[in-house]
């Protein structure tokens, strides 16, 4: 078993042992084991290839990633690319050790807590549009920290599949359209986004190729000179000039001191599995441990296995156990370089027991009678990644820019996310999903925001899952259904399409896609005293890999909802590739 390297990795069950070995080191899959196969799993065919390529041509899990993120940033331009940010969850085969690499965006330093406002009142255009809402991007500093201490191939072979795809651009589709329309009169606003995002100043039609070459150009710095091409010289003079004349604040020095973190992540027992996933500044991980600890507590005092629920009843249970969550989440999450996040007590046995005991089996709880902040959400159009190698490494990666094309302010080829709208703005004042943060997610220079980003891996006795998905808030609540579906043993394509609900603590509501629950089970989960509510139409974007290390077999699914690709090859597949 891993052993506990610092106060994240948290209670280890040895009581549970026995179910898979009568010896700790026996309770994950053996280390040294080899897939025989690959797997890329993403929300794009086109990156998803790009990554099976950089397999083929004798790279590692790290190099296809990078190659993966490199090309959703092309062909997603909506959710993710070098304008922005994201986690990236790695597990090494040969040394046996997760490493969780932190490229989240960083405030600038002139931004302050009271940045947003105005006349004390928040200006929630400056916060969402145009440079003034972006941070410091985080995604190149990762292409080249990555590449540089963990793959095998060199950065520039890494970005080409990128530069061609957007050289030679890629055909607009329905998700295209749909986005694009979000964000319409925000693209229009700037004449560089018009100019390549969209046709004759309007949504371009079904099959219109959206081509790219500033993005090449700035991709083919980056790709010769590592960090220094996007972070220092004449491209950073660019990006700082550009930003600064539209309103924003960058400086030179933001750029050069950006610098990705390499953070403990979190690991945390669930029965025979180790889960593994996601430190601050990301709620994900610590949320969803107090989830599924929540569930443990509350089955060991009741006697109650949510496993042995009708849809109803279960659906009650864990509608309580996220909405304790993401209270949590609201007053205690952020940023750990600036604010101190008390994990001890948040993931201790006492808080989970506590919780547990509030839990009424036949009545919704009262958030606001919690006494907690409001909470936070942010964009909903982020990306994410799956791979596993040959040799058993592993990448879970999940990557944003926030809202549908983020700032929408492009420069240099590069759309600027706008991630700064992810900060509480002040307290008690809604971001522009009518939710807010407390004082530990506050705006302040070199700060992080507070993310839901939660790039996970399971471990059993015999099986591996890599899992993640967009979503804003949802994200947390999207990787705890898919983990417990994966518990229960269905299959990752049943467990990465299944219909999904959400509570996040306020608004107290339960969210749901429209064909989650029947009329009479909502009419069931309103008599307990819940609000439910279809978001109207289906979410996220879940991509995820399971290896049955026991019957020597890799399976991967790519979510129904969007237009990516799953796609497993045998090495002898994979080397005819070459």
């Amino acid at each position: 078993m891993r052993q506990a390297k610092t106060i994240l990795t948290l209670f280890v069950s040895l009581w549970l042992l026995a179910a898979c070995s009568s010896t700790p080191e026996e309770v994950r899959t053996t280390p040294g084991a080899t897939p025989g196969s690959v797997a890329i799993a993403s929300a794009h065919p086109m990156a998803t290839q790009a990554g099976l390529d950089v397999l083929a041509a004798g790279g590692n899990a790290v190099d296809a990633a990078i190659a993966v993120a490199a090309s959703l940033g092309v062909v997603e331009p909506y959710a993710a690319g070098i304008g922005g940010g994201g986690f990236w969850l790695i597990y090494n085969a040969a040394e046996d050790k997760y490493r969780f690499i932190d490229a989240r965006e960083t405030a600038p330093k002139a931004a302050h807590r009271d940045y947003y406002l105005k006349d004390g009142k928040p200006d929630r255009d400056r916060s969402i549009n145009g440079p003034s809402a972006a941070a410091i991007p985080g995604q190149p500093a990762a292409f080249a920290y990555l590449s540089q201490r963990y793959g095998l191939l060199p950065l520039a072979q890494l970005l080409q599949p990128a530069i061609e795809q957007a050289r030679n651009g890629f055909a607009v589709d329905k998700r295209y359209q749909k986005l694009a329309n979000f964000r319409l009169h925000y693209m229009q606003r700037y004449p560089a986004t018009a100019k390549i995002f969209l046709h004759n100043n309007h949504i371009p039609p079904i099959g219109h190729r959206i081509v790219q070459p500033e993005l090449a150009t700035t991709l083919e710095l980056l790709a010769e000179q590592g960090k220094a091409g996007f972070y220092q010289g004449e491209l950073a003079q660019t990006l700082v000039n550009a930003v600064q004349e539209n309103g924003g604040d960058w400086t030179l020095e933001d750029l050069a001191s950006y610098q990705v973190v390499e953070r403990e992540p979190i690991f945390f027992e669930y029965g025979e599995h180790t889960i593994v996933s996601a430190p601050p500044p990301s709620s994900g991980g610590i949320a969803l441990a107090q989830m599924l600890r929540m569930l443990d507590a509350y089955q060991q005092q009741t006697g109650t296995d949510w496993r042995q629920l009708d849809k109803v009843a279960q659906a009650h249970l864990l509608t309580e156990v996220m909405r304790r969550a993401y209270r949590d989440r609201a007053e205690f999450l952020g940023d750990p370089d600036f604010y101190q996040v008390p994990v001890e007590k948040l993931l201790s046995d006492q808080r989970a027991a506590d919780y547990a005991t509030s839990i009424d089996a036949h009545k919704a709880s009262v958030s606001l009678e919690m006494q907690g902040p409001a909470n936070l959400h942010e964009g909903r159009h982020t990306t994410h990644l799956s791979v596993l190698d040959k040799y058993g490494n592993r990448v879970s990666a999940t990557l944003s820019i926030n809202l549908p094309f983020g700032s929408a302010f492009t420069v240099a080829g590069v759309v600027l996310n706008n991630e700064m709208d992810d900060f509480s703005l002040a307290p008690g004042v809604p971001n522009s999903y009518g939710l807010v943060g407390a004082e530990a997610n506050a705006i302040e220079g070199g700060k992080r925001p507070l993310s839901s980003m939660t790039p996970t891996m399971i471990e059993s006795c015999d099986q591996i899952a890599i899992l993640g998905a967009p979503g804003g808030s949802r994200i947390i609540t999207q990787v705890l259904l898919g983990t417990l579906g994966h518990i229960q043993g269905q299959s990752v394509h049943e467990w990465v399409s299944q219909p999904r609900f959400h509570h996040q603590y306020l608004p107290d509501r339960i969210q749901m896609e429209p064909t989650t629950f029947t009329r009479a089970e909502q009419t069931a989960l309103r008599a307990m005293g819940h609000e439910v509510r279809s978001v109207g139409r289906q979410y996220g974007n879940m991509q995820a890999i399971v290896w049955d290390v026991h019957n020597s077999k890799v399976s991967a699914a790519s979510d129904p909802r969007g237009v990516g690709e799953a796609k497993v090859l045998t090495v002898p597949q994979l080397n005819a590739q070459q």
